[in-house]
């Protein structure tokens, strides 16, 4: 199928200017070929994060939950209707509780997948070390009770919660095993966060480009973590997106995708 795929030209830095960089080409777009046969919608960390009336301390330490809570409302039904609809393929990468560990989905991921690899070796930690690593997070200690609640009942959004035996992995291992399984090399990928978890939690991008999977992103069905300095113009998101196109893959729109299903992927 044909979409309009955006791209970022980091190049040419121009040295007659004060700031070379300003010389770069910047965003551009094209419209190029995908394959719908080879591609799949990632859905990554979709999570029901309740309320802040119900867990401050979480939405305190995640400014993003209400973002990525309208995103669910708002984007989800349209897109994952229109790929379902299309026969696209469609995964799932979850994590943080057990919310989804009965769905044949994930039973099919683990019994595909098998035995993990072993784990990383580790540096010997030294009593600075660990000091180090209780002071940051010690820091917002006060939030701790409310997030591990919420992850203690985090499930799948009624907008992003699998159907049937649509495919679900926890991490790289898993995925990795359902492209080889579904002869898929392309990963487009919605959820949250486009700077955080979609690029090196377990199941990102940063792990599934090692494998040779091209990894997008689809920007209105993403937000960022973001900082007191970037947060009102959510310019952690712009830098993500850009971060994508520039080391993993493109940046899609959804109505441009959802416009290649509906028409039969021409």
């Amino acid at each position: 199928m044909k979409l309009r795929a955006h791209y970022y030209e980091q190049f040419d830095a121009d040295y007659s200017l004060d700031v070379p960089g300003e010389g770069y080409g910047g965003w551009q777009s094209a419209e190029l070929e995908v394959s719908k046969e080879h591609t799949a919608v990632v859905v990554m960390h979709a999570w029901d994060a309740g309320s802040y009336e119900e867990f401050p301390g979480w939405h305190r330490k995640v400014e993003y939950i209400p973002r990525a809570a309208a995103i669910c409302r708002e984007v989800f039904p349209g897109l994952l209707g229109a790929v379902r609809g299309s026969g696209m393929k469609l995964f799932h990468v979850v994590g943080g509780g057990d919310y989804y560990k009965d769905l044949p989905g994930y039973l099919d991921a683990v019994a595909l997948a098998g035995p993990r690899p072993e784990p990383a070796g580790q540096v010997d930690a030294d009593a600075v070390l660990e000091k180090l690593r209780e002071f940051k997070t010690g820091l917002d200690a006060h939030n701790d009770a409310d997030t591990q609640r919420g992850f203690a009942r985090v499930d799948f959004p009624a907008e992003a919660r699998p159907e049937g035996d649509e495919p679900i992995a926890e991490d790289g291992h898993q995925l990795f095993a359902l492209c080889r399984a579904h002869g898929v090399n392309h990963l487009i990928y919605a959820g949250f966060a486009v700077n955080w978890c979609l690029l090196l939690s377990p199941g990102g991008m940063a792990e599934m480009a090692r494998h040779g999977v091209m990894c997008s992103v689809l920007r209105e069905a993403v937000t960022a973590v973001e900082n007191k300095e970037t947060a009102r113009a959510e310019l952690c998101k712009e830098i993500g997106l850009w971060r994508v196109a520039v080391a993993f893959g493109y940046v899609f729109e959804v109505g441009d995708l959802v416009g290649a299903l509906g028409s039969g992927g021409g």
